[in-house]
């Protein structure tokens, strides 16, 4: 790419307000080669050096331009990548890209995640690999599946990549010094986690990557500790989401114009066609008046779903309870009894303006076809 072309791109990253934040360990024989090529794109730079023991810090000695952070001691890629963010929000950038200090990621893409972040502002990139690479290695593959799976359970988003650590945070929309607590390589799924929790939208867009011969591969990656340290993560991830996130997300959508929309779409409007929503009213009113108490609704769920009915209209319907002539309430041979002997039912006064609403409009089309 032409120094015209390059000089191009440090323009819009300087209008843009996007930094690039490259985190650091024991990586000097690709280091300088790093730096160069980020620097053919953007001028604000920042270096997390994590306790590196190599001749990193000579390395950054040589770029007097870039800021520096140093941590006495290793702490781990996630505590190094949250110094950095919270430092590039400190001085003010409204992004920042962050990119591996072992050449595996090309300083070209950077215009990638420029012009995407043009298209849709305040987005969490993630770059897509190509795991069928050559010199893939088969952990990565598996690691990544397995981060794919938890996150879309998670989350109920579907990423091709949640385990690449060429991104590009929105700095603005994360709140990147408080609410993070891991500080290893299970650091980049949290943080994507939170960031979707936080409704910030989180996309893939495809970038090129290199992995090296095995003999001249450098990995901190130890998959015995790290996988262990990622499953307790999605552990805890889970639990939140169970007992958190879902709940809030069906609260937020617990207002009466979706309640109206629920029911006109489910009820009113419903696509099925007459045979279907009288199947469901009849397999609905069966299961109301089969003794299997407690058991109903999830039993109307599942045949719903075996046979394609409405569910809604089938729930609906089992909404039923049995008459109780001088019965004791609590007696349920008594009212197995008078159900067998008198075959009453009560539907609930709710279900049958339910049931009315939906049963109306077929029988007017049913009473015009037939010129009653």
């Amino acid at each position: 790419m032409s120094t015209n072309t390059t000089s191009v791109w440090r323009k819009k990253l300087k209008e843009l307000e996007i930094v690039v934040v490259i985190p650091t360990y024991n990586n000097g024989k690709t280091l300088a080669a790093v730096i160069e090529e980020v620097c053919r794109y953007a001028d604000d730079i920042i270096v997390v050096n994590d306790g590196s023991t190599d001749d990193t810090a000579n390395i950054l000695e040589q770029y007097p331009a870039i800021r520096t952070i140093t941590h006495p001691v290793n702490k781990g890629k996630g505590t190094a990548l949250k110094h950095g963010l919270s430092q590039a929000k400190k001085e003010g950038f409204r992004y920042a890209i962050t990119i591996d200090s072992d050449g595996q990621h090309f300083a070209s893409d950077i215009p990638c995640f420029i012009e995407a972040i043009e298209k849709e502002p305040d987005t969490l990139l993630v770059g897509a690999r190509n795991l069928a690479s050559d010199n893939m290695p088969g952990k990565n593959t598996f690691a990544n599946k397995f981060s794919n799976f938890w996150f879309r359970l998670e989350t109920g988003l579907k990423l091709e990549d949640t385990q690449s650590g060429y991104r590009l945070y929105p700095l603005r929309k994360m709140d990147v010094q408080s609410c993070w607590y891991t500080a290893k390589y299970e650091f980049e799924l949290e943080a994507i986690v939170f960031a979707a929790w936080g409704d910030v939208v989180v996309k893939n867009i495809p970038i090129h990557v290199y992995y090296p011969p095995q003999a001249e591969r450098v990995s901190h990656f130890r998959p015995f500790r790290d996988f262990t340290r990622i499953s307790v993560l999605n552990t805890v991830l889970v639990l939140i989401t169970c007992l958190w996130i879902i709940p809030r997300n069906l609260l937020r959508k617990l207002s009466w114009s979706n309640c109206k929309r629920f029911f006109t779409d489910h009820v009113l409007n419903t696509r099925e066609s007459n045979l279907k929503i009288v199947l469901a009213i009849m397999l609905g009113i069966f299961m109301g008046i089969v003794p299997l108490w407690g058991y109903q609704m999830l039993i109307t769920l599942f045949l719903a779903h075996l046979f394609r009915l409405n569910k809604v209209i089938a729930l609906v319907a089992a909404n039923i309870s049995f008459l109780e002539h001088n019965s004791h309430p609590h007696s349920v041979c008594n009212r197995e009894y008078h159900f067998l002997r008198y075959g009453l039912v009560r539907v609930s006064d709710c279900t049958w303006l339910l049931l009315l609403l939906r049963l109306y409009p077929i029988f007017r089309h049913t009473c015009i076809r037939n010129k009653f």
